[in-house]
């Protein structure tokens, strides 16, 4: 076999591949054996057909197509291993030549996995916020806690700010058609929790049990839903009931119904402290992204678009669940967005999925210049605390599957990657260093014979 390797780009090579006579009449004595298993020969087993007479009983066309696949499979694979390149994807194979017997030349162009340089990742710039935690948000938990222990009375009075108002609710716009998301039936609303939009509370202040009424109001223009804001929308409500609300007072008896603490002001220390700890938790994850968006801006990372149209596909079927559990399907997200489906995977989709590949690539760099590696203790380890999350049988059972086990493992050396990253920047002051990208090679066309 000869062949020529070009790199066409940084994330495909192609692959010119030669065999001479010697090359197919191996392969030819391959493809009959294997043929030979399939074809009916009176006076023979199938499967014991020796290949000299099943060739006789063979279509001489069939056997030159299937010589042909035999060759190309086998020969590709060669040349790619000679090359040391990773195929991302199953090769694009063009027949040049073929003459029966004689010589056979082919095209073969594959994504590959590219070359990563890394740039200056020990000198990254990223720090930490201060966390604090203020006396509104501690008063703030102990308001929810106090509405947990709350004694609530129905009332047939005119509902107050802070009474529970229970009610069905159906939201229509400007042309009297539905608002996806804009409906409730037997929904606790307390008001004066600011939970709904401005407006729509203090419209049921003053209303009684057994009221219907329209509510029309108008979305904020910072609303989260693009296609709400600054909607008119028409709210049609029923009052349901009415419960007085009468909290407990925040002492030393309502800290030790809300747990194992003596005084309010335990609980109040409590509270601060597992607050500081989320806070933390959620600074920790913004300095690990923070470090891993600057690896990436500081390297070199190309971006095969094979691996950026598996997770295109992935971000959507993430996305349709989510909407799933909100009760909206793709269609009514994509009219709020007005968005095709194309259009939605070529901006916001596209984008996404070309930054996980190149976080992916960069991360995967440094776990090999690093030498970092997942052993056998911290990945059984993993494993276990994952399987005593599930009750379920059949998902434990799941869990030790091969693909499932391949990406445990995975997430267990990208979360060791990202904290020996942060590791290496820790209290780093100094500006992370610019690192230019290489200039492009041009491709190079070599000869090899194997």
């Amino acid at each position: 076999m000869k062949h020529t390797f070009t790199k066409t780009s940084e994330t495909e090579v192609e692959l010119k591949v030669t065999l001479d006579a010697t090359d197919l009449k191996a392969t030819r004595e391959l493809t009959l054996t294997k043929l030979a298993k399939q074809v009916k020969v009176p006076g023979f087993r199938q499967g014991k057909v020796p290949a000299k007479i099943a060739e006789k009983n063979l279509d001489p066309s069939a056997i030159e197509a299937q010589l042909l696949q035999d060759a190309v499979n086998k020969f590709v694979i060669q040349a790619i291993d000679t090359e040391g390149v990773q195929p991302l994807d199953r090769p694009q194979v063009d027949i040049d030549s073929f003459e029966p017997g004689k010589e056979l030349v082919f095209t073969a162009k594959v994504e590959v996995l590219p070359t990563v340089t890394l740039g200056d990742y020990k000198n990254l710039k990223a720090e930490r916020e201060n966390v604090d935690v203020s006396d509104d948000e501690i008063n703030e938990v102990i308001d929810r806690m106090r509405q947990g222990y709350a004694e609530k009375k129905e009332v047939e009075r005119e509902a107050k700010t802070g009474d529970e108002v229970w009610i069905d609710f159906s939201g229509t716009d400007e042309k009297g058609q539905p608002v996806p998301g804009a409906t409730g039936k037997d929904y606790p609303l307390n008001l004066g929790s600011n939970t709904f939009i401005p407006g729509f509370e203090e419209g049921l202040v003053g209303k009684k049990p057994g009221e219907e009424f329209d509510l029309p109001l108008t979305f904020p223009k910072d609303y989260h839903h693009d296609a709400l804001k600054g909607a008119k929308v028409t709210f049609k409500v029923t009052v349901k009931g009415v419960k007085e609300v009468s909290l407990p007072e925040v002492d030393d008896e309502f800290a030790k119904k809300a747990g194992p603490f003596e005084s309010a002001d335990d609980l109040k220390k409590d509270i601060a402290h597992e607050l500081k700890a989320q806070k933390e938790r959620v600074n920790d994850d913004k300095l690990k992204d923070a470090l891993v968006e600057q690896l990436v801006n500081v390297s070199t990372v190309p971006v095969p678009q094979v691996l950026v149209k598996d997770q295109i596909e992935s971000i959507e079927r993430d996305t349709v669940q989510n909407l799933l559990y909100r009760g909206l399907t793709l269609e009514q997200y994509l009219k709020e967005q007005d968005k095709t489906v194309q259009q939605w995977r070529d901006s916001e989709l596209k984008d996404a999925a070309e930054r996980r590949v190149q976080v992916g690539l960069a991360l995967a760099e440094l776990s090999k210049v690093e030498n970092i590696e997942v052993s056998k203790e911290e990945f059984e380890q993993r494993l276990d605390e994952m399987k005593r999350q599930y009750n379920d049988p059949k998902m434990q059972a799941q869990l030790d599957s091969p693909d499932a086990r391949r990406n445990l493992v995975n997430r267990v050396l990208t979360e060791k990657t990202v904290d020996r990253l942060v590791e290496l920047n820790k209290a780093k002051e100094a500006p992370a260093k610019g690192v230019s990208k290489p200039a492009k090679k041009p491709a190079q066309k070599k000869e090899k014979t194997s």
